[in-house]
């Protein structure tokens, strides 16, 4: 009996529970009637060409973004590229709907509906449409002021949503990736921090449309990641623009942007620290080693020229100085300073070689001339070497056919002369008639150049005189890394704790 009566309970419930399935189709194929009908009664006479209130109050649009990544930023173009989700919302009393003449008013229909996860009771008046719909309807002529270049993603169809709610309320959504311009400023690169914004107007006037930030206007900041910035923030504001043609409305989105400097250390900042101290490795090596000091000297140089070109590839051609040029401007100062260091040196060793050299070669012509003297003949100088040219040229043919002895003792080489621009003549005779003398040149020369040379031999007077070149090596040793040194506390006082 009993066996008979669990019988009669199982089909009793497996009966149930087939007219329960029934009913929920006939309902879902009702339902799905009741929108169809719906959608094509609320476009039936709708004009998408007038905007909602058309002629009455103006119509409120509320705004809100996700930031789904920062793509890239770009210093060159001055731009950066941002995916995003844009949502706006704004209610037509055209699109409004009975809700419950789409269901069934009955205790079963909550069941139905928690079989399709909607949680909420006011999803039951909320209608989720392809984004073609939105072509059907009135939508805001909302564009970016700041765009250079932006698409739509259309995979694997176009990424738009519309919703409809019952009292003509619409949700309109889409995901684009846009180029915004971002105009930046570089005085303190690589040191710096920049503001990018989102300009978002509207092409109707604040008497027609108004737009607003909603609540929670921007969402995903704090996912976004960048590879050379970090997003310390972010502010939104709304302002009137006023154009030729009316009053816009514009909403701005600010993202505070600040450089990341770790790349910058070991891309720039380093190797010119570096190149800097192995300028001074030159300081060590011995000053007789020419090739030596030069080479390393040189090949310092065209490195830091070399980082020079390589970091101003990636910057636009801007005229103000940045500070990364003022550092490696001042790296390249060091460098090619302890090349010219060098060359103090070398020239200080040799120029002093030079004069005793000369010295000595004066007191043999001293001695030289002494011996003439005493012959009645004069030693020749620099002075009473005439130009040939002259002496070809003369009229007088005596003159030109004159020879010249020169005394056997003296120790003029004529050698050192080419015969073919220079002659000698005898001194012992003192008439010099048709003869242009040098040190009759010397005589008209500008006064200009005299005060030059008067103030040059001021300025070597006051050089003190150096009796070992290692001074300079030894001096340069410890200028050098201290000026460096100073250098860098007051570069990175100034650029990072400004």
């Amino acid at each position: 009996m009993w066996i008979l009566r669990s019988i009669l309970i199982a089909h009793y419930f497996i009966l149930g529970n087939s007219v329960k399935q029934s009913e929920q189709k006939m309902m879902a194929a009702s339902r799905l009637e009741n929108v169809t009908q719906t959608i094509a009664r609320i476009l039936e006479g709708y004009d998408i060409r007038l905007r909602p209130n058309f002629g009455g109050e103006p119509l409120f649009v509320g705004m809100d973004l996700t930031v789904a990544s920062f793509d890239a930023i770009s210093e060159v173009n001055m731009d950066y590229t941002i995916t995003m989700y844009l949502n706006q919302y704004w209610r037509d009393e055209r699109l409004a709907f009975n809700t419950y003449t789409l269901m069934v008013e009955n205790v079963e229909d909550n069941e139905y509906i928690g079989t399709n996860d909607i949680e909420e009771e006011e999803s039951r008046d909320m209608i989720t449409l392809s984004g073609d719909f939105a072509e059907k309807i009135w939508v805001p002529d909302t564009f970016f002021a700041n765009d250079k270049n932006s698409f739509l993603h259309d995979v694997t169809e176009r990424n738009k949503l519309v919703r409809l709610a019952g009292d003509g309320s619409v949700t309109y959504g889409m995901r684009f990736t846009t180029t915004l311009a971002c105009m930046m400023d570089l005085h303190y690169y690589p040191l710096d921090s920049q503001n990018c914004t989102v300009e978002i107007e509207n092409g109707y006037t604040v008497s027609d449309v108004v737009m607003y930030w909603r609540k929670t206007p921007i969402r995903g900041v704090d996912e976004a990641e960048l590879p050379q910035f970090t997003i310390k923030g972010y502010e939104t504001n709304d302002r009137k623009e006023k154009l030729a043609t009316g009053v816009y409305q514009r909403l701005s989105l600010s993202f505070k942007l600040e450089r990341n400097i770790g790349y910058f250390i070991f891309q720039t900042y380093l190797p010119s620290i570096l190149i800097v101290m192995l300028s001074w490795v030159s300081f060590w090596i011995n000053h007789e080693a020419t090739s030596a000091r030069v080479a390393l000297g040189i090949t310092t140089v065209l490195t830091m020229t070399t980082i020079s070109t390589g970091v101003r590839s990636s910057l636009p051609r801007i005229s103000y100085v940045k500070a990364i040029d003022i550092y490696l401007v001042m790296s390249f100062v060091f460098v090619f300073a302890a090349l010219l260091e060098y060359a103090a040196v070398n020239y200080t060793y040799w120029g002093k070689r030079a004069k005793k050299k000369s010295k000595k070669i004066k007191g043999i012509a001293k001695k030289s001339s002494s011996r003439a003297d005493h012959n009645n003949l004069s030693t020749p100088t620099h002075e009473d070497i005439i130009e040939l040219q002259d002496v070809r040229m003369s009229p007088i043919a005596s003159l030109r056919n004159r020879q010249y002895p020169v005394d056997a003792s003296d120790n003029l080489d004529l050698a050192k002369f080419p015969p073919s621009f220079r002659i000698t003549r005898s001194y012992g005779s003192s008439v010099r008639t048709g003869l242009r003398h040098r040190a009759a040149r010397n005589n008209h020369r500008p006064k200009m150049l005299h005060a030059i040379k008067r103030g040059a031999s001021v300025i070597r007077a006051s050089i003190p005189k150096i009796k070992d070149v290692n001074i300079i090596d030894e001096y340069s040793r410890v200028i050098f890394p201290v000026a460096f040194l100073a250098f860098n506390v007051g570069y990175w006082v100034f650029y990072v704790l400004d």
